[in-house]
């Protein structure tokens, strides 16, 4: 059974709905692509899953560890190169600020962000470069 599915909207735009809950995400084409660039792009998404992904799997260690992370915020940068066009890197800096942690607590939720699916999935020619703001 698909897990997504998706439909051409015209104008550079598709709506994929999470077919368990229904849930939509409309992508539109960036305005240096061509697009009108309302709504996340593609590649947008793929950033967005690279930190969403790095936040979860740090959510599933801290909660074991009994770490609260409610104060946690996080920015991505996507960082675009041409010929061809591609994301050749995503920033991500986690502002974890307020987290109470012991020093190899935050070595595991600094570890745990590169072993998420998603960073494990991109091409290594793809740059992540995370960073980390405690205190």
């Amino acid at each position: 059974m698909a897990t997504i599915k998706s439909k051409y909207l015209g104008e550079l735009r598709t709506e994929s709905v999470h077919v368990k809950s229904d849930n939509k995400i409309i992508t539109d084409a960036p305005l240096d692509n061509n697009g009108k660039g309302e709504a996340f792009s593609p590649t947008d998404l793929l950033c967005s899953a690279l930190g969403s992904c790095m936040m979860t799997i740090i959510g599933i260690l801290a909660r074991r560890e009994e770490i609260d992370l409610t104060s946690v915020t996080y920015e991505i940068t996507k960082v675009m190169s041409a010929n061809p066009r591609k994301v050749s890197e995503i920033h991500i800096n986690f502002d974890m600020k307020g987290v109470k942690a012991s020093d190899i607590q935050v070595e595991k939720l600094k570890r745990a962000a590169s072993t998420c699916p998603v960073a494990l999935s991109l091409d290594p020619s793809v740059k992540q470069i995370v960073d980390f703001k405690f205190n």
